[in-house]
C-alpha cells in the first residue's frame, strides 16, 4: 500500500526534495530545504573574532557570579500588561527575600509607572541597606534628568546607561557614525555625572551597556568601554561595570564567550571595572553563554526568574543558579521553595511557567517511564539506607539517585510527585507509590502481574493513575476476591493440637452451598490447602509473603501468596490486623482468581 502524500497531509509544507549532497553518508538519507537561508549570514561574517588563544575551555566555575535579576525592567518591558506598582512591588520583595542584593528596579523616564515604583521603594524605606537599587536609561539628557530626579532618598543606587553600538543599530536606528556614537555616549555619561553630583548623600554608582555588544566590532567596543572607565574615574574601591549584552543571540555560545574573555584580557583599568553579561535567549542557548561567559571573565549575570523576556526571553537566573547548585556550588541566593518563588513570578508577569521548565517545572522531578521510575525507587532507597549506616538524616546525605540531578526536597517539592503512573509506567514506579502511600512491599515476582492490570486501565482510560486509584485497583484485583469470590470462607478456625501438627477447620461456601471441610500439614497454610482439596480444589504454595504496614500494635498486616490452583498460577493478597486471617485470605484470594484472565 503507497504511502499518503505529505503534501495532501500537510498543504502549506515544502517536504524536501532535491538531490542528496554529495559526499553525505550512506545512513543520512536528508535533503536539502526550499527555505531561503541564504539570506542570512553567519556570524563569522557579521562581527570579528580576534580571540585565538582562548583559555576559557579549561576552566571551571567554582563560585556564583553576581546575580542581578531585570524582572522588574527589562521582563517588565515584555509583558503584554505590564506590571503595576503593586505587583513590582510583590517581585521586588521576593528578590529580597531570596537574597538578591543588586536588583534592577525599573526604566523612570519610559512610563510613569516605572518612575512611582522607584519613589515607592525610597519613600516606603522597602529597601534595605545592603541591597542596591538599580534603574534604566538611554543615553539621552532629558531621559538621564528624569531618571535622577527618581532616585532622591535612596541612599545606595546604580544608573545603568545604554546605548546600542553595533553597525547596523548605528546606521539604521540611530544614523550615527562610530565617532558620532562614541561622542553621543561620553557627552551622556558624562551629563549623567554631573547631575548625579548634585544628590546630596546618594551612594550612587555606574553601569554602562554598549547594546548589541555581540554584533559590535571588539575595537569600537574597547575604545568606548575604556572611555567610560576613564571619564567616571572608575577605582578599584569604586568600579565601574561594564554590560555586554547579547541583545540578540546570533551565534552559538562559544563565540559569545570569545568575545567575553578578549573583553576581559583587553578592558583598561580592569581591576576597576565589573565585567557583567546580559545574554538573551534568541537562539534557546541563553544559559550556555552566560555560564560560558562566566568562564571566559564575566564577573556579574543580568537576567530573569524563569528567563522572562523579549522574544524568546532573557537567560534564566533560576536554571544558572540551580545549575550550580547542582555542581556543589552555593548559589548564594535561595530557591528552598521553588513553587512559592514561582508563583509570585507567574502572578506578577501573569504568564504560566512551563511545565517542563528546568527545575522549577510541575513535572521536572517527574517519572512515568516505567525504567526511570525504577531506577529512582530504587535510588532513593538505597539513598536511605546509605544514610541510616552513616547515622545522618537522609536530608544531609551526599546525593546520588539516578535521573534526579538535585534532591526534589531541597526546593521543597515532595516525593510524591516525583513517580507518577500512566500507560508508559513500569512495575518498579508502581511498587514505589503503593509502598510510600500505602505500605505495601510488594514481593517482586508479584510486580509484573499488578503492572499488567495497571497497564490495561490506563490504557483504557488514556490517563494518570493516583496513588489512591493504584490502592484500589490493588484491593479490587488481589484483595476482594478472598470475600466475595465462588468459594468462600463462612466460618474457620486454625489450631495446632501437637508441635508441628496444625489443623484448619472451616465451612466452605461454594455454587450456593456450604461445605464442611477439615486439613492438616506442618502449618496453618498448609492445612487450609489441605481442607480445600476435600472439595477438588488443588492449590500449591508457590510463595509467601508477610509485613507490616505501619508501626504499632494496631497496624494491619499485608500477606502475599503465589498459588498453583489447579494448574493455573495466580496471586492474592490479604490485609488484616492479625497475621493469619490476612494470610488465610491471600490464598482464598488466588483460589476465586483462578478462572481470571491473569494480570
Amino acid at each position: 500500500m503507497a504511502a499518503p502524500s505529505q503534501s495532501t497531509a500537510f498543504p502549506t509544507l515544502r517536504t524536501p526534495a532535491g538531490d542528496v549532497p554529495d559526499g553525505a553518508p550512506r545512513w543520512n538519507p536528508q535533503r536539502p530545504s526550499a527555505m531561503p537561508h541564504h539570506r542570512y549570514r553567519p556570524a563569522h561574517e557579521r562581527v570579528a573574532l580576534p580571540l585565538t588563544d582562548r583559555t576559557w575551555p579549561s576552566r571551571r566555575i567554582e563560585r556564583a557570579p553576581l546575580w542581578v535579576p531585570v524582572d522588574l525592567r527589562d521582563g517588565n518591558q515584555a509583558l503584554a500588561e505590564p506590571m503595576d506598582t503593586a505587583r513590582k512591588r510583590r517581585m521586588f520583595d521576593l528578590l529580597v527575600a531570596m537574597g538578591f542584593k543588586e536588583i534592577e528596579v525599573g526604566y523612570p523616564s519610559a512610563s510613569r509607572t516605572d518612575f512611582e515604583i522607584v519613589r515607592h521603594l525610597a519613600d516606603s524605606g522597602a529597601v534595605p541597606d545592603d541591597v542596591t537599587v538599580s534603574v534604566f536609561t538611554a543615553a539621552r539628557e532629558d531621559l538621564i534628568d528624569r531618571t535622577v530626579a527618581s532616585l532622591e532618598g535612596l541612599p545606595c543606587t546604580l544608573v545603568h546607561l545604554y546605548t546600542a553600538t553595533a553597525p547596523t543599530w548605528r546606521n539604521v536606528v540611530l544614523s550615527r557614525s562610530r565617532a558620532e556614537v562614541h561622542r553621543l555616549i561620553l557627552d551622556a555619561a558624562g551629563h549623567l555625572l554631573r547631575r548625579t553630583e548634585q544628590l546630596a548623600g546618594a551612594d550612587i554608582r555606574f553601569e554602562f551597556s554598549p547594546e548589541v555588544f555581540n554584533l559590535t566590532e571588539p575595537d569600537f567596543v574597547l575604545e568606548v568601554c575604556d572611555s567610560v572607565t576613564e571619564l567616571w574615574e572608575a577605582s578599584p574601591d569604586r568600579p565601574v561595570i561594564h554590560n555586554l549584552p547579547a541583545t540578540v543571540e546570533i551565534a552559538t555560545p562559544n563565540v559569545y564567550a570569545d568575545q567575553i574573555e578578549y573583553m576581559h584580557r583587553h578592558l583598561a583599568r580592569r581591576d576597576s571595572v565589573i565585567l557583567s553579561v546580559h545574554p538573551h535567549n534568541d537562539r534557546g542557548t541563553g544559559v550556555a553563554c552566560a555560564e560560558l561567559a562566566v568562564l571566559a571573565g564575566a564577573q556579574r549575570v543580568e537576567g530573569c526568574l524563569f528567563g522572562n523576556g523579549e522574544r524568546t526571553g532573557n537567560v534564566d537566573l533560576v536554571t544558572l543558579a540551580l545549575n550550580l547548585y547542582a555542581q556543589g556550588v552555593n548559589p548564594m541566593v535561595d530557591f528552598s521553595d521553588i513553587d512559592a518563588v514561582r508563583e509570585v513570578v507567574e502572578h506578577c508577569n501573569r504568564l504560566p511557567v512551563h511545565p517542563r521548565h528546568p527545575y522549577g517545572g510541575d513535572l521536572v522531578h517527574t517519572a512515568f517511564s516505567g525504567t526511570h521510575q525504577d531506577a529512582i525507587a530504587k535510588g532513593l532507597a538505597h539513598h536511605a539506607e546509605r544514610a541510616a549506616e552513616r547515622g545522618i538524616a537522609a536530608e544531609e546525605a551526599p546525593w546520588a539517585v539516578p535521573y534526579l540531578p538535585i534532591d526534589p526536597g531541597d526546593i521543597g517539592r515532595s516525593y510524591e510527585e516525583v513517580i507518577r503512573v500512566n500507560s508508559q509506567s513500569g512495575k518498579g514506579g508502581i511498587a514505589h507509590l503503593l509502598r510510600t502511600h500505602h505500605g505495601l512491599d510488594l514481593p517482586g515476582r508479584m510486580r509484573p502481574d499488578f503492572s499488567l492490570a495497571v497497564q490495561r486501565v490506563a490504557d483504557a482510560t488514556g490517563r494518570e493513575l493516583s496513588h489512591k486509584e493504584l490502592w484500589e485497583l490493588f484491593r479490587t484485583t488481589y484483595i476482594a476476591p478472598a470475600l466475595d469470590g465462588p468459594v468462600t470462607l463462612a466460618s474457620w478456625s486454625a489450631t495446632e493440637p501437637a508441635p508441628g501438627e496444625h489443623r484448619f477447620t472451616c465451612v466452605l461456601r461454594a455454587d450456593g452451598q456450604e461445605h464442611p471441610c477439615q486439613g492438616t500439614g506442618n502449618g496453618p497454610l498448609s492445612a487450609l490447602a489441605d481442607a480445600l482439596r476435600t472439595v477438588g480444589i488443588g492449590v500449591d504454595v508457590l510463595g509467601y509473603t508477610e509485613h507490616a504496614t505501619g508501626t504499632g500494635p494496631e497496624s494491619s498486616a499485608a500477606a502475599y501468596a503465589e498459588c498453583r490452583v489447579n494448574g493455573v498460577t495466580r496471586w492474592g493478597a490479604g490485609w488484616d490486623t492479625s497475621v493469619l486471617t490476612a494470610s488465610v485470605h491471600a490464598i482464598m484470594a488466588a483460589v476465586n482468581r483462578r478462572d481470571t484472565e491473569a494480570s
